[in-house]
């Protein structure tokens, strides 16, 4: 087995041996040809500019930082649409005169596009840095190009972020008053319904429930004293009825003569005093001794009986009493103070009835409050059920509008985040495009690969006997013997001139060929 694949290994080298000439010939034909092909391409410079992202310093709203490489990303997708719009690349276009034999044929639109395929932004795997390329066939305008977009970035980095700044600005700020109109009409409503309810609202029920009691205590003490008061008038006009009686009782026995008159007085009196005595045991039976009217009849007992006491023991001379006229009794002074005490009560009596009629109804006022309290509650609570809602989000707009306001300040004086370029775009020296060692490579690879694939090629077309197995394989019949091929001396120097020759030509050919390539290399057109 093994002895069969190192016979196959063989015969393909002996193949290849044979056909050499034709995969040399493949070979210097394809690296022509990748010659050829490396000269007329045109040579396509690069150049790169390395751009940071700063993020601002100063914070107003004291928010968590920014996150590095997402927000990086965002940013940068963001404002590459913006640089790479079609107002600045047709400005870029114009202003260095780009593609001048494709704006000849082709409409602006497609040169634009062509160049945005020429552009790369790619951020770097550090997270804070991103890379702008501009790819093009003149060097110089590749690296002014280069740095125009990297200067694009930064102006469209502060239009876009100031822009964005005064638009939330402004949004927050009209928020803000739609929120504050809303705010404030919620409480209006509030304070006028305060205003028209205070005395019913509930906060108010402890203090009416107080009021309320003391105005029924301030009724009930004034009811007492009317009661006191009517109780006393009623004694104080028995009291006057008393005196009268005893008056009138008196003046009937004005007329009589000294004698009798001399006795009958003290006997008036006398009876005066009973009638006296028999009024204290009557209000004894319904007051107290404490009672006004009880201490005043005691005083009226005690002083009469002091009068009785002081009266004379010895009568009087008759002859004086006979010419004496009777002269009327004068009017009691205890009835007039009495009579006056009466009216005084009844003016009294008027006058806290009238201030029972305005408590009774201070009271009925203050007991619908306490009524209508559950019913204002509902209505109070109904009415501010989302105030603390809108209060919260008002507060919250104010601050995101404060914010958003210091946010603008910073960005119109240019502390908020930024671009830099850290790395500016360089003169490219040599192309990136095409790349001489690749083409090479790939052309001797593609003549290698051709010419053995061509001898591979017509050895399995070629239908005549090789091997003595070949022919035992299809004639069936075993070989005797073979008989190698004899050349004549003829044939062999033919041979021998023709190898000559072909060595000559692939050498002279692979010469000239280095040749070229050196040329080439030396005049800038190859470069490595």
């Amino acid at each position: 087995m093994e002895n069969q694949q190192r016979q196959q290994v063989k015969k393909y080298l002996d193949l290849l041996l044979q056909r050499w000439k034709l995969i040399i010939t493949c070979l210097l034909v394809a690296v022509t040809v990748g010659l050829a092909m490396y000269l007329r391409m045109p040579k396509l410079y690069r150049s790169s500019a390395l751009l940071s992202y700063e993020r601002q310093q100063i914070n107003p709203g004291r928010m968590a930082p920014e996150r590095g490489g997402q927000r990086l990303r965002e940013t940068v997708s963001t404002l590459s649409e913006l640089v790479m719009s079609r107002n600045n690349l047709e400005k870029l276009i114009l202003q260095f005169n780009l593609y001048p034999e494709s704006r000849q044929k082709l409409p602006i639109e497609d040169v634009i596009e062509k160049m945005r395929k020429d552009i790369t932004i790619s951020p770097s795997s550090r997270g804070d840095t991103f890379t702008v390329a501009f790819q093009g066939t003149q060097q110089d305008k590749v690296m002014k190009v280069t740095n125009a977009l990297g200067s694009k970035f930064i102006e469209e980095n502060l239009k876009y972020r100031e822009e964005r700044a005064t638009e939330t600005s402004k949004y927050t700020e009209d928020e803000m008053n739609m929120a504050k109109a809303v705010l404030d009409k919620k409480e209006q409503a509030m304070r006028d319904y305060k205003l028209k309810y205070y005395n019913e609202m509930p906060e108010q029920r402890q203090s009416n429930l107080a009021r309320l009691s003391s105005l029924h205590e301030q009724y009930q003490g004034m009811q007492d004293s009317v009661q006191d008061l009517e109780r006393t008038r009623v004694m104080a006009q028995e009291q006057i009825a008393l005196r009268k009686r005893l008056g009138s009782a008196l003046a009937g026995q004005a007329g009589i003569g000294n004698e009798t008159a001399a006795s009958a007085r003290p006997v008036g009196k006398y009876e005066q005093l009973q009638q006296l005595h028999q009024y204290l045991d009557g209000l004894l039976n319904k007051y107290t001794d404490k009672h006004p009217e009880v201490r005043r009849t005691r005083q009226l007992i005690a002083k009469l009986e002091a009068d009785l006491e002081s009266e004379p023991q010895t009568e009087k001379s008759t002859s004086d009493s006979d010419n004496r006229k009777v002269r009327p009794l004068p009017q009691d002074p205890e009835i007039q103070q009495l009579q006056l005490q009466v009216k005084e009560i009844d003016l009294n009596i008027k006058k806290l009835k009238k201030d029972q009629e305005k408590i009774k109804s201070e009271i009925g006022r203050y007991e619908k409050w306490v009524e209508a309290a559950p019913v204002r509650e509902a209505e109070w609570n109904a009415l501010t059920r989302d105030y603390s809602e809108l209060r919260r989000h008002y507060d919250y707009l104010v601050a995101q509008n404060l914010q958003a306001g210091s946010v603008e300040h910073l960005e119109r004086k240019q502390k908020g985040s930024k671009f830099k370029i850290v790395d500016p775009a360089r003169f490219p020296e040599k192309p990136f495009k095409p790349d001489f060692k690749k083409m090479l490579l790939l052309a001797l690879g593609l003549g290698g690969g051709l010419g053995v694939g061509l001898t591979l090629g017509i050895d399995f077309l070629d239908t005549s006997f090789k091997e003595v197995d070949d022919i035992e394989s299809v004639l069936g019949v075993g070989v005797i013997c073979s008989v190698p091929y004899i050349e004549t001396g003829s044939e062999m120097r033919k041979k021998r001139i023709h190898l000559i020759l072909s060595a000559s030509f692939f050498v002279l050919y692979t010469m000239a060929l280095g040749a070229a390539l050196i040329y080439f290399y030396l005049q800038g057109r190859i470069v490595l």
